[in-house]
């Protein structure tokens, strides 16, 4: 079966949420052609009706079909790394039908058990990923494996075949999004790294790097505005927007405060009312844990910022607009937007 599907066309008009409905329409209707197709061993029939029904959602979807977990089949429809798509490829996955013997559905890859014993094409080569190479580096305190990738045939292969062919293998290897959350720098290379191990043992490596880090965790931070002023902010660590698919609403709370320091820092008075505003706000999201989450504030020149992350079909920007409602000190604002990629709190990603 065909591995990737995709297709250059202009985005129509509808939404995102009548494009993913218009989806799963066609695939009802069309289902019984499909499982023919799927019974018979056609690649070509599939994949002509699977890669204009999921461009049809937006251009630049992945699509995968690949042995089940449960069912024979999986249809895994992924943004393949693209985080301004992540949410909408989950969104297609939550309005799937209920799996069934024949299929199930995902919106990233899925790691592959029988992934060593795969052997693929890439670029006229065989591509077997029992000998597959990798040199592994955790840098210390941080969450992630580095990974150098090396592989027989590399060397005959161009740089950006080489790392697609790398990206998969760790797809396949750990899930997509394992490969998302745990693993750092990316490098395929045509030379074997001298303390290289086979790609078998990455799995066992990133269970053991992600067993530090089960509790949550806050990072202090200290630095600088753009004009130099002091800036102190706490963030959530790790912070990683693959742990929250659906949250691509962005929620900016700015609080100003009367009490500072000569750096601009909230003492006093100002620190106690921040203090019990973000208690009353983490109240709230404990209550929205499902659909909200707050991952970092930030404290300079006489304003505190508070970044939140939702699902915008959720209520969470209501109860930021009317938790501000008794903040005294100044005119405190929410500002609301769309934001898949979490660039407004890029800084603090990890």
């Amino acid at each position: 079966m065909r591995l990737f599907g995709r297709k250059d066309a202009d985005e129509g008009a509808v939404g995102p949420d009548e494009a993913i409905a218009g989806f799963w329409t066609w695939w009802q209707e069309t289902r019984p052609r499909l499982d023919s197709l799927v019974a018979a061993g056609e690649p070509e029939g599939l994949d002509e009706l699977l890669t204009s029904a999921v461009a049809a959602i937006h251009p630049d979807l992945v699509y995968e079909v690949a042995p089940g977990k449960e069912a024979a089949h999986a249809l895994v429809v992924t943004a393949a790394g693209d985080a301004e798509l992540r949410s909408l490829a989950h969104r297609w996955s939550k309005a799937a039908p209920p799996s069934d013997m024949l299929w199930e559905f995902h919106p990233s890859r899925q790691a592959n058990p029988m992934a060593m014993e795969l052997t693929l094409d890439v670029g006229g080569f065989e591509f077997a990923l029992d000998k597959l190479k990798l040199g592994l580096r955790v840098p210390r305190n941080q969450p992630r494996v580095d990974v150098s990738a090396y592989h027989p045939i590399f060397g005959e292969l161009d740089e950006d075949t080489r790392m697609e062919a790398a990206l998969l293998a760790l797809d396949w290897l750990l899930g997509e999004d394992d490969v998302a959350r745990w693993v750092g720098e990316i490098a395929p290379v045509t030379f074997e790294p001298i303390d290289s191990v086979a790609a078998m043992h990455l799995p066992s490596v990133v269970t053991d790097v992600a067993s530090g880090f089960s509790e949550e965790e806050w990072l202090l931070l200290e630095g600088q505005t753009p004009g130099g002023t002091p800036l102190v902010a706490t963030a959530r660590y790790p912070l990683r927007p693959v742990d929250h698919p659906l949250f691509d609403q962005h929620i900016m709370i700015t609080l100003p405060y009367t009490h500072r320091d000569e750096n601009g820092l909230p003492v006093g008075d100002s620190l106690t009312a921040l203090r019990s505003f973000e208690e009353r706000l983490a109240a709230r999201l404990l209550k929205l844990r499902d659909d909200a989450v707050l991952a970092a504030h930030l404290s300079a020149e006489g304003h505190r910022i508070i970044h939140v992350y939702a699902d915008p079909t959720g209520d969470a920007a209501i109860h930021a607009k009317e938790l501000i409602v008794g903040w005294e000190e100044g005119e405190p604002r929410v500002d609301v937007s769309a934001d898949p990629a979490w660039i407004a709190v890029a800084p603090f990603l990890t």
